[in-house]
């Protein structure tokens, strides 16, 4: 109301005045207001001044930022475009209520054109109500407006651009450090949440993490933070993402400062609400937050318009208000300052063009803004996919690097660079506490209940999962090879937790969702690892081999043994010993020759005679047939070596007749389906569905059984044609029954056995860790091979194949004898040298060879012409070969 109009009351008040000329003038003031209320035009008012309506809190630092980046935008249109419009501010001191009364009071008194704020959505859903009724547009800067609120309010526009995409930048950053179980605190007034929470549940649910707890805090509970904080303390998640507005943001921080969770192991994460103010802390605010890591919103500073802007801004905000430690400008202001200039562009135009339609001015608006680029879609701006990381240390805050929706992180905001996935490459992180060392994200509760297993009552395989009672039902006892694995898995752990095993009678799919349903906090036993069980949990890393096999009978192999005398030894070694008998049999030729009986014939009668004798005293020394000391020495060795092959040999030629060969009676599954055979699955297992859906066997060929002697039963009585077991089944299984059945066809590729626990457990990743360290350290090769060590049968086939035997069993016999062989060789070369000195009896007696071999024989007498005397050539090759060589008397 006008001071004329306060004045007229005044006076009517004080009875200044006739009752009937009251009455009067009483009747005449309320139709002038009715009348103004009603009021549609939405052009100008009668001074010609166009006039922006604005409500804000000016107590807070968004307000005092909002205010004068808007005073600013619209001085500069002003002066740019020779107008004089003006801004109407209210404060509506964070009242939802006041900010309904503002907006009414502003368009029916100010006769505004356009509203701009307020920051909060409960506040801005009020405001649009009205602006809906009066058919004034409203640009709202709260970040988050409901999908639907734009159906339902036909004037609203959102001038700052939707923050949805921080949801993700906060699930990467969770997902960098492989964090699983994160507790989410927010205002519980803040019904903007509802469409914010959900993005943050699915981007985490991406990463392999979710939320442990939703915990809502009220700024009119005093002791709700204390008490929440003290439960989360107890809880074993140490992440927590805090959505909070300043204030009670600060109250949280300090509050956990008090009770000591702004130390070591705690994380902290802050959203764009809280953390785009990090610019305006002081020393004493940033000194509660040491290690927090934020989210915040990101708009270019580099732009030449906006350090003019930033240093304007700085010098009038420090003298406006200077009671603010810090001047710098953040982007509600840049986001204030923008949406003003979009409302005096909308304004200026239907000045200019005579349109009376000022949201469709609005809705075509396109400008390049401080923020980045302003077009509204839908009456939305695009949503921002750019945030910048930081981290509060010291007496600032350091900045990580940037996430983008596109590229993931960088340490830049420039599109060229690398990016990455991990927030790991960008800037070292100090946590709380001045840590640089990544916090576990969990610990074990000192005080929380012990950790309910449950464990498989129906185990097929006792020796992997037994549970045992006492004569009078009080107590259990739980063995076999899964829970000795676990307790050591548990004992490796860091911080063990402590847990109880419980008893479960009902199926493996069921014993998993009972994890869903939190009735067990982890399973324990021989618990196949398979997709549809993912549903309500995960898995450690497989413990066992994984895959199905097919067991059927067996019966004698009657196949064809006709190469069976090859198989004592590999191939290698009867090469081995071609050679060796090859090369001892031309040392001993070479020694001999000379005494040789017979030397007529070609090359090759002097190359069958050699190996014929290589061969031949394999079985009789001859030793009146050899005349030199190095051929028998060499003969003996030889000899030998030859006595233990032979023996060897007929050793394991008569092991290998005396075992008897088995072959599968069915080799593959098609042979069952053709045959329209039965066969069996243990009780319990998800091999049923298995053999239906995937193997295609009829359900009503499908039997189960209950025990491994079920099993053998029905195969010997031909109840069934074949059994379909796990392969670590099948080891116990065969060790047990290793000469009745045996494995045919291929190995059905599945998951093995693992323990189970809950989505996002912070146990898992550290199980899984010292579940490797128990099979790299041996203990459970050493636990399984305890399990079976009772029931150990040798597998024929494998006996066989590792019967045969190669080079390496006659390793150092080969040496020694082709050693004794080559140091006679080189003896009897050297003596041979050493008789004659003048001549070289090796090359005489090697081209002596040669002749002989290439020639027939020469005859008896030469020509008298050719030689003065007769020379006879002797019958003898070896005589005339040593004469030459001047080694007629070598008897060495």
């Amino acid at each position: 109301m006008k001071k004329k109009d306060r004045g007229l009351m005044s006076l009517i008040k004080m009875g200044q005045f006739p009752a009937l000329f009251s009455f009067f003038l009483v009747t005449l003031v309320v139709s002038w207001r009715h009348e103004t209320e009603g009021n549609m035009n939405l052009t100008m008012d009668d001074s010609g001044k166009g006039r922006i309506g604005v409500i804000v809190d000016k107590s807070s630092r968004i307000g005092k930022e909002e205010i004068l980046a808007m005073q600013m935008a619209v001085e500069d249109f002003n002066s740019s475009r020779n107008q004089s419009f003006s801004l109407v501010i209210r404060d509506y001191k964070s009242d939802p209520n006041l900010a309904s009364l503002a907006a009414k009071e502003l368009i029916s008194m100010q006769r505004v054109q356009v509203l701009i704020g307020p920051q909060t959505w409960e506040a801005t859903s009020i405001v649009s109500e009205v602006g809906n009724e009066k058919q004034t547009p409203v640009l709202a800067l709260a970040n988050e407006i409901p999908k639907w609120a734009n159906e339902r309010f036909k004037f609203l526009v959102q001038a700052s651009p939707s923050q949805l995409n921080q949801m993700r930048a906060i699930a990467s950053i969770i997902g960098s450090w492989d964090w699983h179980l994160v507790n989410v605190i927010y205002e519980d007034r803040d019904f903007s949440t509802t469409e914010i929470f959900p993005h943050l549940v699915h981007a985490l649910k991406d990463v392999g993490a979710e939320v442990s707890e939703f915990v809502g805090l009220s700024q009119f509970d005093s002791d709700i933070f204390t008490k929440e904080l003290e439960r989360l303390r107890r809880g074993s998640s140490r992440i927590f993402v805090v959505h909070l507005p300043f204030k009670l943001a600060m109250r949280l921080f300090e509050t956990a400062k008090e009770m000591g969770m702004m130390g070591k192991d705690y994380v902290w994460i802050t959203t764009d609400t809280f953390t785009s103010l990090a610019h305006s802390f002081n020393v004493s605010i940033n000194s509660v937050l040491q290690g927090v890591v934020g989210v915040k919103s990101y708009f270019p500073e580099r732009n030449p318009r906006y350090r003019d802007f930033y240093l304007r801004f700085c010098q009038r905000f420090r003298l406006e208000h200077f009671d603010e430690d810090n001047n710098e400008p953040g982007i509600f202001a840049v986001q204030a300052y923008d949406s003003a200039t979009t409302a005096a562009m909308a304004m200026s135009e239907i000045q200019e063009k005579g349109n009376d339609h000022l949201l469709e001015k609005i809705e075509l608006t396109d400008f390049q803004g401080l923020g980045g680029k302003i077009q509204f879609k839908d009456r939305k701006l695009a949503p921002a996919d750019t945030f910048q990381i930081i981290n509060i240390m010291g007496r600032g805050c350091r900045e990580l690097g940037f996430w983008s929706d596109k590229s993931g992180f960088s340490p830049e905001s420039r599109e060229n660079l690398s990016s990455n996935s991990s927030m790991k490459d960008l800037s070292q992180v100090f946590w709380p506490g001045g840590s640089s060392e990544t916090p576990r994200g969990w610990v074990v509760p000192t005080d929380a209940n012990p950790l309910r297993i449950g464990v498989p009552n129906g185990s097929m395989f006792k020796q992997y999962v037994q549970v045992e009672e006492d004569p009078k039902g009080n107590n259990l006892t739980f063995k076999g090879l899964a829970i000795d694995l676990f307790k050591e898995t548990i004992h490796s752990l860091h911080v063990p937790p402590s847990y109880e095993f419980y008893r479960f009678n009902g199926s493996y799919d069921d014993l998993v969702k009972q994890i869903y349903l939190k009735n067990f906090d982890a399973a324990v036993g021989d618990i196949a690892i398979i997709s549809r069980r993912y549903e309500h949990a995960e898995f450690t890393h497989p413990y066992s081999e994984a895959g199905l096999v097919m067991i059927v009978p067996t019966r004698k192999d009657k196949s064809n043994k006709s190469l069976l005398f090859t198989k004592p030894f590999t191939l290698t070694m009867w090469i081995a010993i071609a050679m060796i008998n090859a090369y001892n049999g031309f040392v001993v030729w070479f020694i001999e020759r000379s005494r040789y009986p017979s030397h007529d014939g070609s090359m090759f009668n002097h190359a069958g005679t050699m190996l014929c004798s290589s061969f031949t005293t394999l079985f009789s020394l001859h030793g009146n047939m050899l005349h030199s000391n190095l051929s028998r020495m060499t003969m003996v060795v030889w000899l030998f070596m030859a006595l233990v092959i032979t023996q060897i040999y007929t050793a394991n030629l008569t092991s290998m007749l005396t075992i008897q060969r088995l072959e599968p009676t069915i080799s593959n599954i098609e042979t069952l389906q053709r045959g329209n055979a039965l066969v069996g699955y243990g009780k319990g297992s998800f091999v049923k569905r298995y053999l239906e859906e995937v193997l295609h066997f009829r359900p009503e060929n499908i039997k189960n059984y209950s025990t491994p002697d079920d099993f053998a039963e029905a195969l010997r009585n031909q109840e069934i044609s074949a059994a379909f077991l796990e392969v670590p089944f099948v080891k116990i299984f065969l060790a047990r029954f290793c000469r009745e059945f045996m494995i045919s066809g291929p190995t059905y590729k599945v998951g093995g056995f693992g323990f189970a626990f809950p989505r996002g457990s912070p146990l898992l990743m550290d199980i899984n860790v010292a579940l490797l360290k128990v099979s790299e350290t041996g203990k459970f090769k050493a636990l399984e091979d305890s399990m079976i060590a009772n029931e150990t049968c040798e597998d024929d086939d494998a006996k066989e194949e590792g019967s045969r035997l190669s080079p390496n069993s006659f390793f150092i016999l080969f040496v020694f004898s082709g050693g004794v062989s080559t140091i006679a060789l080189t003896l009897f070369i050297f003596s041979a040298h050493s008789s004659s000195f003048h001549q070289n009896a090796i090359w005489r007696l090697m081209i002596a060879v040669m002749r002989h071999w290439g020639k027939h024989r020469r005859p008896s007498s030469r020509r008298a012409s050719d030689e003065p005397q007769p020379t006879t050539v002797s019958n003898n090759f070896a005589h005339d070969t040593l004469a030459n060589s001047g080694l007629e008397n070598c008897d060495t």
